[in-house]
């Protein structure tokens, strides 16, 4: 099967640098339960192999058309090889965490393999107390959260017995040649004349020109602001990125938000901002910058939406993923008063903002939160680099566990990106009454990123001292 890539596929598959891989990566923490069998690597193997059915594009790799006579093509990998996707590692048992977020920074900072299907996973064994972790990446280009999920959206189950998936008995087909994508690229020109100028277009046009190009052109992920009027302000997150990545996590707990949310008559996900500000400020204090009190930082957030429950005690999925420019208040000292800022910010954003729809994700079984991340980042591409300062995706999880292969996930981190010109990337995912954060940053601009992940506890000590 050959099917041609959107106009935003192939803006991500042509950002890509060494510098900047454009991939979303989850790490997920996992032990086995005494009713599953133990998930060792062949069992993982088996696991997936058996529900690549349920994400076909997993099988496929982007070959160009020559003469760059139009978009690349999805093309099925005669040579696909499953054990080459999936790969093995171990640290020294009994592993330390923060030896595992050593490991999932480099296994970041490597770029995809262009010549297959754009994703990797890796099984980590050795961690302490009888875990061990599943890192995946998935390239930006391959997951668009509707026709095209991630692979971790597939292989959690609700229960430690994984649920039966028809087998697709799928064969590797022979790939086109050269020739034959020619050929096919002249007839669709030939059929869609609009197109011809695309490609006269994309032949003069850089990638991030491509990418504001794509934002136009795809719906699914426009945003009703574009650009700000001015430009971000001066901060030391913006920065020229390395080759090399930093990356560590913070584990909370939900009750926390909720508690904050009820006393002050605002949404969670307000919370959640207020306390990546109150981090942010508390950082940035450290590094001795001077803040006054109306000083701001500028985040891209493309977050998906909690729905509250009635009672308040629960969290029904996402059902779409808004995306705004928002100010952070790092200046204000009272965290009540950053709260009340973003509060309102939020709130005025809300009656301008455009979601994507994502109903295929939420009526679909297993973990939604992967796919929502890989839509956040599309959606937070579509702005000009110079009008903000960070990106924080935020999309909730289930509040039951879930299992692979029999073994329970107990936590669960995203791994987003670093768009270009920025040192740090925010993603947090609620999954099973916690909230988990994904700090991932360039090794060199950001060698404290210890301290930001220390700074969301003091944060949110902070907003708890402020509920009584």
């Amino acid at each position: 099967m050959i099917t041609r890539l959107t106009p935003q596929d192939a803006a991500f598959y042509r950002l890509e640098s060494s510098s900047n891989p454009i991939h979303i990566g989850s790490l997920a923490i996992v032990r086995n339960t005494d009713e599953g069998s133990d998930l060792d690597y062949d069992r993982l193997v088996d696991l997936v192999e058996g529900r690549l059915s349920l994400v076909p594009r997993y099988r496929r790799k982007v070959r160009e058309i020559p003469l760059a006579l139009g978009r690349p093509v999805w093309v099925e990998d005669s040579r696909f090889d499953i054990t080459y996707h999936i790969r093995r590692s171990a640290l020294p048992s009994p592993g330390t965490d923060d030896q595992l977020h050593d490991l999932v920074a480099r296994l970041a900072s490597r770029p995809l393999d262009q010549g297959r299907p754009l994703w990797e996973m890796y099984l980590i064994e050795g961690l302490s107390d009888g875990r061990s972790a599943i890192f995946t990446k998935t390239h930006s280009a391959l997951v668009d959260g509707d026709s095209a999920l991630e692979i971790g959206h597939v292989i959690l189950d609700t229960s430690p017995s994984p649920r039966g998936v028809a087998d697709d008995a799928w064969v590797a087909p022979r790939e086109p040649n050269e020739v034959e994508l020619l050929v096919g690229a002249l007839s669709h020109l030939a059929a869609q004349p609009r197109e011809a100028l695309e490609v006269v277009r994309e032949a003069t046009a850089d990638a991030f020109a491509m990418v504001a190009a794509a934002g136009k052109a795809v719906d699914s992920v426009v945003t009703a602001v574009r650009t700000a009027t001015t430009g971000a302000p001066d901060s030391p997150l913006n920065a020229k990125t390395s080759r090399s990545r930093r990356f560590d996590v913070v584990r909370t707990d939900l009750e926390s938000y909720r508690r904050i949310r009820k006393r002050f008559n605002c949404s969670i996900n307000d919370v959640i901002l207020a306390v990546v500000t109150g981090a942010l400020r508390n950082w940035l204090l450290s590094r001795d910058e001077a803040l006054t009190e109306s000083a701001t930082l500028r985040a891209v957030v493309p977050m998906s939406v909690y729905v509250d429950g009635l009672d308040g005690d629960r969290i029904e999925p996402a059902s779409e993923v808004s995306s705004f420019l928002i100010d952070l208040p790092v200046g204000e000292p009272n965290p009540v008063m950053r709260l009340s800022h973003i509060s309102h910010a939020t709130e005025a954003n809300s009656k301008h903002r455009r979601g994507v729809q994502a109903r295929t994700l939420v009526h679909m079984a297993g973990f939604a939160p992967a796919s929502l991340h890989a839509m956040s980042v599309r959606a937070a591409s579509t702005f000009a680099e110079h009008t903000f300062n960070l990106v924080i995706t935020n999309a909730p999880g289930p509040q039951t566990p879930m299992y692979i292969g029999g073994a329970r996930m107990l936590e669960m981190y995203p791994v987003s990106p670093l768009l270009r010109n920025q040192a740090s990337s925010i993603g947090i995912t609620s999954y099973d009454g916690h909230v988990f954060y994904g700090l991932n940053a360039d090794r060199d601009a950001m060698a404290d990123i210890d301290v930001l992940a220390a700074a969301v506890h003091e944060s949110m000590e902070e907003m708890l001292g402020a509920c009584v």
